[in-house]
Order: structure tokens, then sequence, then C-alpha cells
């Protein structure tokens, strides 16, 4: 059977890429790739996808799909070895890129691979792991609309997909991509409220977890905007009330603000 998609990097991130994509039907496990250096993590891989083609190096005949076409590739590996894994790819002729590499510009990218290749960049976040991410893509210079759908259509299998130019992917990444940390400092911060208000660690988990999950749900699902929302369980001089007054007492909400232009400026400064 042909190989559809190569997934160069087998990590944390490769790995959810080759789960969401078997369990969203996209492709079986045979008719998917991986090039991952780390021979422990082959063999990860290899048992817990029986079926999936796990290498150490890309090779043309590996990704020829028997009728003169290359398949296209999802680079997943660390920035620092992004270029050498383009220039790589290149070199077997592999000329359609998906990059889901933190802080390397597409022309970068371009450059390494040689020739007018196909670009497209995508900043995805770790609840991919869970087939619940959310990604922003955009195409580089020589992308087409086809290209993007082929894009969209590989990161769905793991979560939402939006389409921005390139020059918002660091807002993407101070917002979306740092977003699961920000929850998780809250959750842990709310956890410690519970146990110190008397309650077992388990049980204020249990709590948390469900309120945030269920407090996401609804802003999603209800359409309602999230001051409605905050609005409808915050009675005059009631009890929400008065644990909001001192969130915003503390300056909360301009912490926050801050966090995702501090990490956006971050995600700017890692390109230059």
């Amino acid at each position: 059977m042909a190989v559809k998609l190569v997934i160069v990097g087998g990590g944390k991130m490769g790995g959810a890429l080759v789960g969401g994509l078997i369990a969203a039907g996209w492709a079986s496990a045979d008719e998917l790739a991986v090039v991952e250096t780390v021979e422990a993590r082959r063999d990860e891989l290899a048992l817990e996808f029986p079926g999936l083609l796990v290498v150490d190096v890309p090779t043309a005949g590996l990704l020829d799909e028997g009728d003169g076409r290359l398949v296209g590739a999802v680079l997943a590996v660390k920035p620092d070895v992004a270029e050498g894994a383009c220039r790589v790819l290149g070199a077997v002729g592999i000329t359609r890129i998906l990059s889901i590499v933190a802080g390397i510009p597409i022309q970068r990218l371009e450059t390494a691979l040689g020739g007018q290749p196909c670009v497209v960049r995508a900043m995805p976040n770790t609840p991919a792991l869970v087939g619940a991410g959310m990604t922003a893509i955009s195409g580089g210079s020589f992308a087409t609309s086809a290209d993007l759908n082929w894009a969209e259509d590989v990161m769905s299998a793991v979560g939402l997909v939006v389409r921005l130019p390139e020059r918002l992917l660091d807002a993407v990444t101070g917002l979306s991509g740092s977003g699961p940390a920000y929850f998780f400092l809250v959750a842990e911060a709310l956890i410690e409220s519970g146990v110190q208000m008397g309650l077992s660690r388990e049980t204020s988990r249990t709590l948390v977890v469900q309120t945030m999950l269920g407090s996401a749900t609804l802003l999603s699902e209800s359409g309602e905007e999230p001051e409605t929302l905050r609005a409808m369980v915050t009675s005059p001089a009631g009890t929400t009330a008065a644990g909001i007054r001192a969130l915003e007492s503390r300056a909360v909400r301009s912490a926050f603000m801050e966090a995702v232009a501090t990490a956006t400026e971050r995600s700017r400064s890692l390109q230059r």
C-alpha cells in the first residue's frame, strides 16, 4: 500500500498526529511513515502503531507513491534541526512540507528545501495530543489553495484549524500555543485553593477539572460571549461577585493580557 504522508520527527506531537490521522480515518497505519533518528523512540512507535513504517532517514524510494509523484511531509522536529531536515527532504525530492516547528519562518524553510517548494507553516498546541488541538496555518510563497486544503485536512485530525497570515502566527503562539500552560497554572492554583479550604486534593482536582471542562463546553456551545456567561453566575453582592472582586483587585485580567503580549514578543525574537 502506498504511503500517503511522511512525518519527520516522532516525538509527542508527531506521535499524536499519527494517532489522530489513524483515528480520524485519514489513513491506516501502513499508509503512514515516520522518520525518527532515536532508535528507542522508533521501537515505541512501531509497537504503538502496528503496520506503521518507521525509519531513521528518508529516501526517495520510501516517498515515491508509485506513479512518479512524491508524498508530502510533516516537519515535526526541534527548531535547531529543522533547516537541516529540510535540506535532506529537498535532496530526495520532497516539495510539499507542512511545518509544525515553532519559531522557524516559512522563507527559511523554503530556502533550505531549494527550488520553489510548497511550505505551509502551522502552529498547533498541546491539546492535539488528545485530539482537541487548535492550529493556525499559513501558506508560503509557492503554496496554492490545494496545498492549504491538504494542510488543513491533515491538522483537522487532531483538532480545529484556522487560516491566518504568517505575520499573525506569533500572536497565535502567545495566545493558543502557550494558552494551555496558562490554563494549567489556573487549575493548579484552584486545586490548591480547594485543599486550603478543607477539600481533599482528589476532590478538589475533580471539581476544578470538571468545572473548567464544563465552562469551556458552555462557552463553545452556547454562542454567548464570556462576559455574558460570567454575569449569569455573578449575583449582586453574592459569593461569585466577591471572588471576582478579589481577582480584579489583583489585576488578574491585566496579568493575562501581559502574559500573551510577552509570549508573543518572545516568539518574534526567536526568529531574529
